[in-house]
């Protein structure tokens, strides 16, 4: 099985095509778990619900962790709303950048 760790580092490659920094660093994956099958499932958000990427993102974050992390068999992404993404869930640096906008 795979730790929480492993499968935030393998959704760290994809990054916010709109303002360039990776999910995990924008605060957007909120937990990740890996079974003993091996299929993974990923709490996440995006930063609106009107984001014009929603499938393509999670498309990506799917991809990533099939790539990244080989003998997982199946990733589902369970897209929540609540608690809402705001700034302050992002890293020091993601919010000292995206101050200057």
């Amino acid at each position: 099985m795979y730790s929480k760790e492993e499968i935030f580092k393998a959704i760290s490659t994809v990054n916010d095509p709109e303002v360039g920094f990776n999910l995990v660093e924008m605060g957007l994956i909120y937990d990740a778990v890996c079974d003993e099958n091996m299929e993974v499932v990923v709490t996440m958000t995006l930063s609106t619900k009107a984001c014009p990427l929603h499938q393509m993102i999670i498309q990506w974050v799917e991809e990533a962790v099939l790539r990244e992390l080989p003998k997982v068999q199946k990733v589902s992404i369970n897209l929540v709303w609540e608690p809402a993404w705001n700034i302050t869930m992002a890293t020091d640096e993601v919010k000292a950048k995206l101050s200057g906008f």
